[in-house]
């Protein structure tokens, strides 16, 4: 046909993230998307972080469990680094929004702890829909 091209469906269409995701998983880097889709209080921000991520049976849905389990890994698979991606974080921020203010200081201190360390841990907030 003049003027078009057959090529394939691009893969990374419908999740703008994929690029990002697999570039780090490239790279050794094991990746996690977490969607607060939905979050508007402590309690499903918790339970989402425990089913997102995959926290063990010992979290105990409070902050401190959550830094915990950010800041000691051996509960996780090894690998050379990890990327958390939180989406969908505004509706939660909204809802909450000293409740949110504590779960950007429990993630900036855990990409913190791992800064300079051996694996790292980097936490991402995703800006668009």
């Amino acid at each position: 046909m003049p003027g078009g091209t057959d090529s394939a469906p691009d893969p990374h269409a419908a999740d703008p993230l994929a690029p990002v995701l697999d570039a780090a998983r490239g790279t050794g880097w094991t990746t996690a998307t977490l969607s607060l889709a939905g979050v508007v209080d402590k309690a499903a921000f918790m339970e989402r972080c425990a089913r997102g991520l995959g926290l063990p049976d010992w979290f105990g849905h409070n902050w401190d469990a959550l830094a915990d389990c950010l800041t000691d890994l051996s509960w996780a698979p090894r690998a050379s680094g990890r990327l958390l991606v939180v989406s969908n974080w505004q509706e939660y921020a909204r809802a909450a929004p000293e409740e949110w203010e504590i779960a950007q200081e429990v993630f900036t201190a855990a990409v913190g702890h791992w800064r300079g360390a051996e694996t790292g841990l980097e936490i991402v907030l995703v800006l668009g829909p």
